[in-house]
Protein backbone atom coordinates (compact mmCIF):
# COMPACT_ATOMS: atom_id res chain seq x y z
CA UNK A 1 0.00 0.00 0.00
CA UNK A 2 0.92 3.48 -0.91
CA UNK A 3 1.98 5.66 2.39
CA UNK A 4 2.25 9.74 2.03
CA UNK A 5 3.79 11.68 4.26
CA UNK A 6 4.23 15.65 4.31
CA UNK A 7 6.34 18.13 5.58
CA UNK A 8 7.44 21.70 4.73
CA UNK A 9 4.74 23.90 5.90
CA UNK A 10 5.04 26.67 7.77
CA UNK A 11 4.19 30.23 8.98
CA UNK A 12 5.42 32.87 6.66
CA UNK A 13 4.10 36.48 5.63
CA UNK A 14 2.36 37.20 2.98
CA UNK A 15 4.16 37.78 0.09
CA UNK A 16 6.42 34.71 1.26
CA UNK A 17 7.08 31.17 -0.50
CA UNK A 18 7.29 27.71 0.71
CA UNK A 19 8.12 24.19 -0.78
CA UNK A 20 5.83 21.54 0.28
CA UNK A 21 7.06 17.87 -0.07
CA UNK A 22 5.51 14.39 -0.26
CA UNK A 23 7.01 11.24 0.51
CA UNK A 24 5.54 8.17 -1.26
CA UNK A 25 6.61 4.87 0.05
CA UNK A 26 5.88 1.31 -0.69
CA UNK A 27 4.46 0.12 -4.27
CA UNK A 28 4.54 3.59 -5.83
CA UNK A 29 4.58 2.15 -9.43
CA UNK A 30 0.99 2.27 -10.00
CA UNK A 31 0.16 5.83 -9.04
CA UNK A 32 -1.16 7.39 -11.66
CA UNK A 33 -1.90 11.00 -10.19
CA UNK A 34 -0.95 13.27 -6.98
CA UNK A 35 -1.96 16.53 -6.51
CA UNK A 36 -2.78 18.98 -3.45
CA UNK A 37 -5.56 19.72 -1.54
CA UNK A 38 -6.46 22.46 1.27
CA UNK A 39 -8.32 22.79 4.53
CA UNK A 40 -8.88 26.12 5.25
CA UNK A 41 -9.72 26.55 9.36
CA UNK A 42 -13.37 25.90 10.12
CA UNK A 43 -14.15 24.11 6.92
CA UNK A 44 -13.79 20.67 5.48
CA UNK A 45 -11.03 19.66 3.38
CA UNK A 46 -11.93 21.14 -0.22
CA UNK A 47 -13.10 18.72 -2.98
CA UNK A 48 -10.85 20.59 -5.35
CA UNK A 49 -7.40 19.89 -5.41
CA UNK A 50 -4.88 23.35 -5.90
CA UNK A 51 -3.15 21.18 -8.06
CA UNK A 52 -2.34 17.72 -9.59
CA UNK A 53 0.22 16.26 -11.90
CA UNK A 54 0.43 12.93 -13.64
CA UNK A 55 3.16 11.22 -12.05
CA UNK A 56 4.01 9.34 -15.54
CA UNK A 57 3.96 12.41 -17.83
CA UNK A 58 4.42 15.55 -15.64
CA UNK A 59 1.30 17.20 -17.04
CA UNK A 60 0.00 19.41 -14.21
CA UNK A 61 -3.43 20.93 -13.82
CA UNK A 62 -4.50 23.68 -10.98
CA UNK A 63 -6.96 25.56 -10.12
CA UNK A 64 -7.59 29.06 -10.87
CA UNK A 65 -6.43 30.68 -7.53
CA UNK A 66 -3.54 28.60 -7.99
CA UNK A 67 -2.56 29.05 -11.76
CA UNK A 68 0.76 31.01 -12.17
CA UNK A 69 1.09 30.72 -8.08
CA UNK A 70 1.50 27.26 -7.07
CA UNK A 71 3.78 24.75 -9.18
CA UNK A 72 3.38 21.13 -8.42
CA UNK A 73 6.58 18.94 -9.80
CA UNK A 74 6.88 14.83 -9.37
CA UNK A 75 10.67 13.50 -8.54
CA UNK A 76 9.91 9.95 -10.09
CA UNK A 77 13.22 8.92 -9.09
CA UNK A 78 13.09 9.99 -5.27
CA UNK A 79 9.31 9.44 -5.35
CA UNK A 80 8.52 12.58 -3.75
CA UNK A 81 5.77 15.18 -4.65
CA UNK A 82 6.75 18.60 -3.87
CA UNK A 83 4.23 22.05 -4.25
CA UNK A 84 5.99 25.30 -4.52
CA UNK A 85 3.93 28.52 -3.09
CA UNK A 86 4.83 31.50 -4.09
CA UNK A 87 3.08 34.94 -3.22
CA UNK A 88 1.27 33.59 -0.93
CA UNK A 89 -1.56 35.50 0.47
CA UNK A 90 -3.36 34.93 3.97
CA UNK A 91 -6.41 33.19 2.60
CA UNK A 92 -4.09 30.28 1.30
CA UNK A 93 -3.67 29.34 5.05
CA UNK A 94 -4.74 25.42 5.18
CA UNK A 95 -3.57 22.28 6.24
CA UNK A 96 -2.50 20.68 2.86
CA UNK A 97 -2.74 17.34 2.21
CA UNK A 98 -1.41 15.40 -0.06
CA UNK A 99 -2.98 12.67 -2.47
CA UNK A 100 -2.34 10.00 -4.78
CA UNK A 101 -4.76 7.08 -7.15
CA UNK A 102 -3.90 4.69 -9.11
CA UNK A 103 -7.12 4.92 -11.44
CA UNK A 104 -6.57 5.93 -14.89
CA UNK A 105 -10.12 7.92 -14.55
CA UNK A 106 -11.78 11.04 -13.07
CA UNK A 107 -11.04 14.33 -12.91
CA UNK A 108 -7.22 15.36 -11.65
CA UNK A 109 -8.34 18.05 -9.69
CA UNK A 110 -11.55 16.00 -7.96
CA UNK A 111 -11.32 14.77 -4.40
CA UNK A 112 -13.22 12.09 -5.67
CA UNK A 113 -10.68 10.47 -7.64
CA UNK A 114 -8.32 9.83 -4.52
CA UNK A 115 -7.88 6.92 -3.03
CA UNK A 116 -4.68 7.54 -0.56
CA UNK A 117 -4.33 10.39 1.60
CA UNK A 118 -1.40 11.98 3.65
CA UNK A 119 -2.00 13.43 6.89
CA UNK A 120 -0.98 16.86 6.29
CA UNK A 121 1.08 19.80 6.97
CA UNK A 122 -0.02 23.21 8.09
CA UNK A 123 0.19 26.37 6.04
CA UNK A 124 0.06 29.13 8.02
CA UNK A 125 0.18 32.97 6.09
CA UNK A 126 -0.29 36.55 8.22
CA UNK A 127 -0.58 39.39 6.81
Amino acid sequence: HVQLVESGGDSVQAGGSLRLSCVASVDTSTINRMAWFPQRPGKEREGIAVAAIYTTTNSTRYNDAARGRFTISFDNAKNILYLELNRLKPEDTAMYFCAATTRQYGWALGEITYTVWGQGTQVTVSS
